[in-house]
């Protein structure tokens, strides 16, 4: 059983920080490298892809589309050269992230900016998607 924070009162400091170190090796506990904060946002022209990308240079990310995968990645130099982690929840050298792409959307378009540590992606809806609304009658 994991013994998050909410158990703190329950087992004390010595009893969580004993719980941490039996889901980690000698190396600390290591968060997936798909753990970065995301948000996906569709709107009226084009669906926004919010990366949470803290302390990233903008110039050590990269943003690539490959048959139809919206690939972004990340690299940078740790602070500490081996932190002893009790929980790691955010990325301190890398990150992945990949998400499928619909055809209907303008891949030639694609727009990234990064805004107070916060990539974002704007991936225009196509023509196809942008057709309005039909009702269809039902007899």
């Amino acid at each position: 059983m994991f013994c998050g924070a909410r158990n703190w009162h329950r087992h004390g400091p010595e009893g969580w920080e004993r719980r941490m170190r039996m889901n980690r090796g000698s190396w600390g506990y290591r968060r997936p490298r798909n753990n970065i904060p995301v948000n996906i946002i569709q709107n009226e022209n084009d669906i926004e892809v919010r990366v949470h990308a803290l302390t990233f240079d903008p110039d050590n990310i990269v943003v690539s589309v490959t048959d139809n995968v919206l690939y972004i990645s990340g690299t940078r130099e740790p602070e500490i050269d081996k932190p002893n982690f009790l929980l790691q929840e955010y990325p301190i050298k890398s990150f992945e992230r990949s998400f499928e792409l619909g055809s209907d959307l303008d891949l030639a378009n694609i727009e990234a900016r990064m805004s107070d540590g916060v990539l974002v992606v704007k991936i225009p809806h196509g023509e196809k998607a942008r057709t309005p609304d039909i009702k269809v009658e039902i007899r």
